[in-house]
């Protein structure tokens, strides 16, 4: 499924506001897209479901 930067739900860590607003975004459905706060307009990396799992899971 090709990613659409115009249809994901991006939500911001709750820290944000506490960190001065350095923050990722996160995307989904879909592949998760993950984009800098402080640039929405910027560059999106994209990353299969697979990946993240795999990351979660090392992280655990």
């Amino acid at each position: 499924m090709p990613f659409d930067p115009t249809t994901p739900r991006w939500r911001k860590s709750t820290f944000s506001n506490t960190n001065g607003g350095q923050c990722v975004e996160l995307a989904t459905p879909g592949p998760l897209a993950v984009r800098d706060s402080k640039n929405p307009d910027g560059p999106t990396l994209v990353f299969p479901q697979e990946t993240l799992a795999a990351l979660l899971t090392h992280l655990r």
